[in-house]
């Protein structure tokens, strides 16, 4: 079935919402449509506890907040980027609070800002530990109330249409029908997130399996920086509980960690201890599971803050614990390490524009420069919601422009209903669990190239299966996933040195050249 609109928004996160916002006010005879894959609330965003880095109390200075960022990105950042969404961070907050984001406020009813690892002052926003939670309810809410704005939900998109390097739509699947639309756009957006599903252990939620960074490198877009793969050092460690983060903040409010026998370890690795940034923290980790042979670590926060303290002000990761029978208020929290932010992604400018004519990427997907080798805390959600507004502004300019270019219809060829979704499952899981034991925290040569072997041969098998069956959300996630997992181990093996999340036990040190790692079809 062919659809036509001025705007084709992938994703219904932070810097996909903000974008149909800012853009149905700028330009509001522009028709948008805006897809998710799941339900609108099922994103990266929705589930970030810790909140959104900004520069307010007088104490702080854009200067710190810049130097805290080049720091965490180890030489990689672009400088240029970084001054310009940092400086444009409090109209962008303000404007959330203006849209009625209640970020939690001390009794003297100043904002309660938080402060995380890599941060040298308290300048984190948030609802508590429910902040991505309240901040994407409130962007739905603002977006269902646009009149030239539509969101149809479960419709997974497929692959983008793009020729020499021009992008006119894309192929897009509507799960519940079992119907494939040809989408045709003057712009077509990506604002997909992230890849955490590829790894074993993830913070993400399922639908983080790469699907914007795979269809722009099909597209001929340019992809950057895919072997910085950010692990969250605290992630629930149960044989029960699926991907649950333990908020950054609890560090930032005192909580120290320790091992299974209750000695501090942190002192051992850094300065700044149990706040020093996350690839530190994950590392330091690692090392203390593999030097005793336990499981897990602990978080502590039981014995420097009281129960009130706690409930109070992580009410969500309170309840989820109290769930697996574990009270934060008495006893440590049982943590690992866990796959949580892609800083790599397809190269943009901070407006979201690519290589490729009329497809713009932001959010996770993107590689703006601004994260480097390794995102500082709590800058992810800032980095959407800027770039989400950078791009309406691009597009309300240039978008009237355009033209819609119609093309072909989906053509199935000879595929057929699969009988063997276990092929699918195998895959899916062979590529998390080497992608966890050798493109992980800590890597070595042999162990990167015994993961492209893999990959290669997967790959041949996957785009086998692709053509010769229907197509369905998981296979369609299936192949993006083994995409991106080729794009991590070629970035990885690129890079002969160790810097920032990217540690190569072959490499242990820095090289004298700072370069992206870039990629571009073909290998």
């Amino acid at each position: 079935m062919k659809i036509k609109t001025d705007i084709l928004i992938v994703g219904g996160g932070i810097s996909g919402l903000s974008l149909a916002i800012k853009l149905a006010e700028l330009a509001p005879n522009t028709n948008i449509l805006l897809i998710t894959k799941e339900g609108i609330t099922e994103c990266n965003t929705f589930y970030a506890q810790g909140g959104i880095a900004g520069v307010w109390s007088k104490n702080d200075s854009f200067e710190k907040h810049v130097q805290d960022t080049l720091i965490a990105g180890d030489g990689l950042c672009n400088e240029e980027i970084v001054r310009s969404i940092i400086t444009k961070a409090p109209e962008r907050i303000k404007e959330l609070i203006d849209m009625g984001v209640k970020f939690t406020q001390n009794d003297s009813g100043d904002y309660d800002l938080g402060k995380e690892g890599g941060h040298s002052e308290r300048r984190i926003f948030h609802v508590n530990d429910l902040t991505g939670q309240n901040i994407e309810k409130t962007l739905i809410k603002q977006v269902r109330g646009l009149s030239n704005v539509e969101i149809k939900e479960h419709w997974c998109a497929i692959n983008l249409y793009a020729n020499n390097f021009r992008c006119d739509g894309a192929y897009v699947l509507d799960q519940k029908a079992e119907v494939i639309h040809s989408i045709a756009a003057k712009a077509t957006i990506l604002a997909t997130g992230g890849a955490g599903k590829i790894y074993l252990y993830t913070t993400n939620p399922d639908v983080a399996s790469g699907d914007g960074i795979a269809m722009a490198y099909r597209a001929g877009a340019i992809i950057a920086n895919m072997e910085f793969y950010q692990f969250h050092p605290t992630c629930l460690y149960h044989p029960y509980a699926k991907s649950f983060l333990i908020t950054e903040v609890i560090r930032g409010e005192g909580a120290i960690l320790k091992d299974v026998r209750g000695d501090e370890f942190m002192h051992k690795y850094h300065d700044l201890k149990d706040l020093a940034p996350r690839d530190i923290v994950s590392r330091a980790i690692d090392a203390e599971l593999k030097r005793s042979g336990d499981d897990h670590v602990s978080l502590d926060i039981a014995s420097y803050k009281s129960p009130s303290f706690i409930k109070s002000h992580f009410p969500w990761v309170y309840e989820n614990c109290m769930n697996f029978n574990i009270d934060i208020t008495k006893d440590p929290i049982p943590v690992v390490p866990a796959a949580h932010y892609c800083c790599g992604g397809v190269l943009t400018k901070i407006n979201g524009s690519t290589k490729v004519k009329n497809l713009y990427v932001i959010g996770e997907s993107s590689c703006t420069g601004l994260h480097g080798a390794n995102r500082l805390a709590s800058n992810s959600l800032l980095e959407g919601l800027v770039c989400g507004h950078e791009c309406a502004d691009l597009l309300a300019k240039t978008a009237s422009d355009l033209k819609i270019n119609e093309f072909k219809d989906w053509e199935p060829g000879h595929a057929v209903p699969s009988t063997e979704a276990v092929v699918l499952t195998q895959n899916w899981d062979e590529i998390r669990r080497f992608m966890w034991n050798y493109v992980g925290i800590v890597r070595t040569d042999k162990r990167l190239q015994r993961a492209k072997k893999r990959i290669n041969l997967l790959l041949d098998e996957i785009n086998s299966y692709y053509w010769d069956f229907k197509i369905e959300k998981n296979l369609v996630e299936l192949r993006n996933l083994a995409t991106v997992a080729k794009l991590i181990i070629v970035s990885a093996i690129s890079r002969k040195e160790s810097r920032g999340i990217h540690y190569n036990v072959d490499y242990p040190t820095k090289s004298t050249m700072i370069r992206p790692t870039t990629l571009r079809r073909p290998w």
